[in-house]
C-alpha cells in the first residue's frame, strides 16, 4: 500500500512538531492534515512541490510550506519535492522555462549564461524576468498537474489491486474450507 511506503520514507510528525527550529509555530503545525497520508493529500502535495520547484525565486521551501499550510496538504512531501530543482538541475530547468516563456510571449531570445550572483540577477533580470517567470509558471502548473494526476491514479490503481488480491485470497480460502 502506498501509505506504508510513505510512512517509511517520511519523518515522524511528532519529531517535526517538537523540533526546536519550528516549535514556535506550535498551533499551526498541530493540524493533522499537514502530515496525513492519503491519496488526495499526497497528490495535492505533489502539485505544490513540483509547482514550487519551477519558481525562479529564492525561498522555494517557504513558498511550498505556505501553500501546504494554506491548502492543508502533506507538508513534508510538498517541501521535499522542491528539490527537483537543485543546484545541478535548475540551470536546465530555468533555461527551458525561459525558452517556453520567450515562445509564449513571442519575443526574441537573449543569449545568456546563468550565474549564482546578485550582480548577475540585477543585470540580466530586467531582460529575462518576464519570459522566465511566464515560462516557469506554465511549466510549474503543467508539471504539478501531471504529478497530481499520476500520483492520484497510481494510488487508486494500487488500492484497487490490493482489494482484488484480498478478494482473491478470501475466495481461495473459502474454496479450501468447503
Amino acid at each position: 500500500m502506498p501509505k506504508k511506503i510513505l510512512r517509511r520514507w517520511l519523518p515522524d510528525p511528532h519529531k517535526i512538531v517538537e523540533s526546536r527550529a519550528i516549535r514556535w509555530m506550535g498551533p499551526i503545525l498541530r493540524d493533522p492534515n499537514l502530515f496525513h497520508i492519503n491519496r488526495i493529500s499526497i497528490s495535492a502535495s505533489f502539485f505544490i512541490g513540483l509547482f514550487c520547484a519551477f519558481l525562479p525565486i529564492p525561498g522555494q521551501t517557504i513558498v511550498a510550506a505556505m501553500l501546504a499550510l494554506l491548502f492543508r496538504t502533506n507538508l513534508p512531501v510538498a517541501i521535499s519535492l522542491i528539490w527537483v530543482s537543485n543546484p545541478l538541475t535548475f540551470p536546465p530547468i530555468f533555461l527551458f522555462s525561459y525558452k517556453i516563456g520567450v515562445w509564449l510571449l513571442n519575443q526574441e531570445a537573449i543569449p545568456f549564461t546563468i550565474q549564482l550572483s546578485w550582480d548577475w540577477a540585477v543585470a540580466q533580470g530586467e531582460a529575462i524576468w518576464l519570459p522566465l517567470l511566464t515560462g516557469s509558471l506554465l511549466c510549474g502548473l503543467i508539471s504539478g498537474g501531471i504529478g497530481y494526476v499520476v500520483i492520484h491514479r497510481l494510488w487508486r490503481w494500487k488500492v484497487v489491486k490490493n482489494w482484488e488480491a484480498r478478494n482473491k485470497a478470501r475466495e481461495e480460502k473459502s474454496a479450501r474450507e468447503r
